[in-house]
């Protein structure tokens, strides 16, 4: 896909500068249910508040933990912690996270996505104190429920252990992990807080690209990411902190523990062990995090849990919206841009309540109309550049010998009549950069997952019928045929006027239809500004013949 996309690129920079070499042509250019797509949970008022702890002790060097004596078979119960956008189960056996299950998100009629594979669980924990580690994650709790918080209480032998889970008021997706350990005698510990050996598969279109985005995050100044494909099995690294937080990410999902306090990063460390891969893309990597204890035996942090979604990333600041980066090379231009139109077309939608598809076609207008001034100057550049092509042949005959003087000659000559050479390109070159961040706000971006427009069942899948990619091909050679009108013969442009459209409707023959709809619409919109510059041209050209008459 993504050797596609730079093809796409490079191709659409050649049908956009060659023809203006040659001939100066004008520049390019009922919903199903559920169109608006899955729930979107709304944005907190308030952040919450820093929660306190005490001072950090220093951080040890993250360490394997060593497994303890095999424990008895136990039977588990399970309790919920439930809100209007989210379902996480927790086992009394451990405490951990056993279950986490999302309305709305799933694909079909209506249903669930759970996040958890059956045979794994998240935040179990672990004590090491001094040479022993304690499995915290064995014992069996007892649990009591109040509102919006789960408790769980138990022994590992000498020690007494209290974890509790509490919702957070105002942010959805977010609970806050408050514990103790009684029995420590003051000497402090290391927690190990497991992160699972990575998500169930929630894309059933498309297993193999979710499974290449599964990876580990964390973030000191800004996020990095191991990737879990780049570690074979039985490998162990080690990450070196202090984190203020380490996450665990899908295409779509993302599983973050982050610090009580932004200020004070309180993760020493990750373990990173790789699994045995279940596919060609799919691998299964167990992660541990580590935080000091103190001398009081009391530990918190914040878990976010949930979709990888700008309204509810966004609001935590730390970063959290960047741990899933895009855009390869293009990385420091696109990601900013991508983000602000992925705020820009959910605002469109929360404002006009439209669905995504017809903010897409919104928008494609919005862009060209935009960039009609444009067009228009571009226009008047193209009609001066050919009104100086005599003057050009005469300094390129007069000084063929002399390519120096040829170039002050001919830069002269521009100003003298005012031609700008490269006002023709700009215009046609500006909307690739929309074009290239839509490629990745449709491929990364969880509010497109599963939105329907018309006959098209997922804005960010390929049109299943073919029909918007060949209409995008379509207007694209129409656009090109219109913009060569009134101009002088050229074989080359006239191939390409063929040629080109076709290459590219091949190329985006299985990107997200999201995109092809935008860059049809925009093609669409730009046929008739084309006829105009063309009458405008025309005009101009008059007005010029007359000018020397």
């Amino acid at each position: 896909m993504e050797r596609r996309l730079l093809l796409a690129i490079v191709l659409m920079v050649v049908v956009a500068v060659l023809p203006s070499l040659f001939v100066k042509p004008g520049p390019r250019g009922v919903p199903a249910p559920g169109g608006a797509g899955g729930p979107r949970s709304p944005i907190g008022r308030a952040a919450p508040a820093p929660l306190e702890r005490g001072p950090l002790p220093t951080v040890a060097e993250p360490q394997p933990a060593r497994r303890g004596p095999a424990a008895e078979p136990v039977v588990a119960d399970t309790v919920s912690l439930s809100g209007a956008w989210f379902r996480y189960r927790f086992t009394t056996v451990g405490g951990g996270v056993e279950g986490a299950e999302f309305p709305g998100y799933a694909f079909g009629d209506t249903g669930v996505v759970s996040l958890i594979r059956r045979d794994d669980r998240l935040l179990g924990h672990r004590l090491i104190v001094g040479d022993d580690t304690v499995r915290l994650d064995s014992v069996r709790f007892a649990v009591e429920r109040k509102q919006e918080r789960v408790r769980f209480d138990g022994a590992a032998g000498a020690l007494r252990v209290g974890i509790e889970y509490a919702a957070v008021s105002g942010r959805d997706y977010l609970l806050a992990v408050s514990g103790s350990v009684g029995g420590l005698e003051g000497r402090g510990a290391l927690l190990l807080v497991g992160l699972g050996s990575g998500f169930a598969n929630t894309e059933e279109t498309d297993s193999g690209d979710n499974y290449r985005h599964y990876g580990v995050v964390t973030r000191r100044a800004t996020p990095e990411n191991l990737p879990f494909r780049s570690l074979d099995a039985g490998e162990t690294r080690p990450l070196s902190g202090p984190f203020d937080w380490v996450a665990v990410k899908s295409k779509y999902f993302i599983g973050a523990l982050l610090s009580s306090d932004s200020t004070r990063p309180q993760f020493g460390g990750a373990v990173v062990t790789g699994g045995p891969r279940l596919g060609r893309d799919a691998t299964r990597v167990e992660t541990w995090v580590t935080m000091p204890v103190g001398p009081d035996g009391r530990f918190r942090y914040l878990v976010y849990l949930g979709p990888q979604a700008y309204r509810t990333l966004r609001p935590l600041g730390r970063q959290l919206d960047k741990a899933s980066p895009y855009g390869w090379i293009f990385r420091p231009i696109v990601m900013p841009f991508a983000t602000w139109i992925t705020r820009l077309l959910i605002w469109m939608h929360e404002i006009l309540h439209l669905a995504y598809g017809w903010v897409l076609v919104l928008f494609g207008v919005l862009v060209r109309l935009a960039l009609w001034p444009l067009n228009q100057r571009a226009m008047r550049s193209s009609v001066a550049m050919q009104a100086v092509q005599p003057l050009l042949k005469d300094l390129q005959a007069q000084h063929k010998d002399d390519p120096q003087r040829l170039q002050q000659e001919m830069m002269k000559l521009y100003r003298e009549h005012k031609v700008n050479p490269l006002g023709g390109c700009l215009p046609m070159l500006l909307p690739f950069p929309v074009l290239l961040a839509l490629f990745f706000v449709f491929a990364n971006t969880i509010e497109f997952r599963g939105v329907a427009f018309l006959w098209l069942p997922d804005l960010s899948h390929r049109d299943p019928l073919y029909i918007i990619p060949v209409v995008m091909g379509a207007s694209m050679w129409a656009l090109s045929k219109l913009g060569q009108m009134g101009m002088p013969p050229n074989p080359q442009a006239k191939m390409m006027t063929t040629v080109m459209p076709i290459m590219m409707t091949v190329l985006f023959l299985n990107f997200a239809s999201g995109l092809n709809l935008y860059y049809a619409v925009s093609n669409l919109v730009s046929l008739p500004q084309q006829y105009l510059i063309n009458k405008a041209r025309g005009v101009e050209l008059a007005r010029r013949r007359v000018g020397k008459g």
